[in-house]
């Protein structure tokens, strides 16, 4: 499958690099969308030959009139509507709390100020539904489209000193869940692909990278291991696979996917209720 337009947001650095170079090999076309625009002159330039089939946009997503001109943007160099949606754009640990591993303990959340917590939660979840909100309209009407959404670990969403991040990503998880039952049997699927453990990605704290190479077992994961689980999802072959999350943590190329994921959302409490 080659020549789908994707839009990649947090396309420009880190994992959305990644997985905006990846769909590029095989062949799509992609607008890659960041907040930093000098993030484009160094994608571009990794991208080679690709980089015909790129469109490259700063923009701040949390604004819902910039979702409406990265769309109008994406059609107007590409002649065509996306069918693939990832939303990747997010706040890490390093906006929220940049000090964490050099505190005694974690931050709390009544420590947070109102700027953060409302920037956290509009980049992380509020952008991806205005994203999603303007993608799905257009991919029924094709009636095939792609969302893929870039959440995190539970143990990430719920530890102590996570707010805001770890909950805005457990709304994004739960939309998932919520969107891909709305969705079944349109031609349009909704999952998650993660990292399924921290990421060497530029939001990553530099303690934790020293932490990872001196660690027999890297702790951290690559952006590119990002890569396999994403191609999957977007292919043609999971048009069955919808309302699941897939970690590049465990992905193996060599095993059926389907074995590899488990279902997007969360269980609250055990089929048929507590004893």
């Amino acid at each position: 499958m080659t020549g789908t337009i994707a839009i990649v947001t947090g396309g420009l650095r880190g994992l959305g690099r990644a997985m905006t170079l990846g769909l590029l090999e095989q062949g799509h076309r992609v607008a890659a969308v960041g907040h930093i625009p000098e993030d484009a002159d160094e994608i571009r330039g990794l991208a080679g030959a690709n980089a015909a089939r790129l469109l490259t946009l700063a923009a701040d997503l949390r604004k819902p009139a910039e979702c409406d001109r990265v769309f109008a943007e994406t059609r107007a160099r590409f002649d065509s509507d996306p069918a693939i949606l990832v939303n990747n754009a997010g706040l890490t640990f390093t906006f929220v709390d940049p000090a964490r591993f050099r505190r005694e303990k974690p931050q709390r959340f009544w420590e947070c100020d109102d700027e953060i917590i409302q920037a956290v939660m509009d980049t992380n979840f509020v952008a991806a539904d205005q994203m999603a909100r303007r993608a799905v309209p257009l991919m029924l009407k094709a009636g095939w489209g792609r969302v893929i959404n870039v959440t995190t670990k539970l143990d990430t969403m719920n530890r102590i000193g996570s707010d805001p991040y770890g909950p805005s990503k457990a709304a994004l998880e739960m939309a998932t869940e919520i969107w891909a039952k709305e969705l079944a049997g349109t031609g349009v699927t909704v999952n998650i692909v993660n990292p399924g453990a921290g990421a060497n990605t530029p939001g990553m704290a530099a303690e934790m990278r020293a932490r990872s190479a001196a660690a027999a077992v890297p702790l951290l994961v690559e952006p590119a291991d990002m890569v396999g689980p994403l191609l999957f999802v977007v292919s043609r072959a999971a048009g069955d696979v919808n309302g699941f999350r897939f970690d590049a943590n465990n992905w193996h190329a060599d095993r059926d996917p389907k074995t590899l994921t488990r279902p997007a959302g969360f269980t609250l409490y055990p089929e048929g209720g507590w004893d």
